[in-house]
């Protein structure tokens, strides 16, 4: 698929996302990445005109923002985040990994913290962040997977993993 529909089908997906309210940015409240994250992104009402070098170093330099959003700002700001990696403009942000990471065959059984959240794995945490992610949202997940998979050798096989894993069952239905 080439690169500039593939920003269009990104766009499109994700219209109609809203962006939640600032106090509602991050999901936890733990170090001080959820409160630089807030401080960062508190202006910040349109994922279209983000500049990819502050999505790149934020929150305040540590390039962490993806794993403290909330799940609704997950959601909102997630196509900055891919239409900049598909631009190239992302040195510390792996957006890829962070779609893929979680949804491998090892990612099923390894516990996120079993003192603190008893048998929840990194899958099903991960399934659980991304269960409100639109038909629409998915199927553009899928395609940037699917094109990053192609172009991206080092990270083919998590890719491929995570597309057969939760991904397309997601889009077909499942998961």
């Amino acid at each position: 698929m080439e690169e500039e529909r593939l920003k269009e089908i990104i766009r499109r997906a994700f219209a109609t996302a809203k962006r939640p309210p600032s106090g509602a940015l991050h999901r936890s409240e733990e170090g001080e990445e959820p409160r630089l994250l807030e401080i960062d992104f508190q202006d910040k009402q349109d994922w279209r005109t983000l500049d990819p070098a502050f999505l790149d170093q934020a929150p305040a330099g540590y390039g962490s923002a993806l794993s403290f959003f909330s799940d609704e700002a997950l959601r909102y700001f997630l196509p900055a985040y891919l239409i900049a990696d598909l631009e190239g403009k992302l040195d510390h942000v792996d957006v890829a990994d962070r779609l893929s990471g979680p949804f491998t065959d090892e990612a099923r059984n390894t516990p996120v913290n079993p003192r603190r959240y008893g048998g929840l794995t990194v899958f099903d945490a991960a399934r659980q962040r991304f269960s409100g992610f639109t038909p629409e949202e998915v199927t553009a997940i899928v395609a940037y997977l699917e094109y990053k998979a192609a172009s991206d050798e080092f990270e083919r096989e998590t890719i491929r993993q995570a597309l057969a894993n939760y991904w397309k069952p997601r889009l077909a239905g499942g998961s």
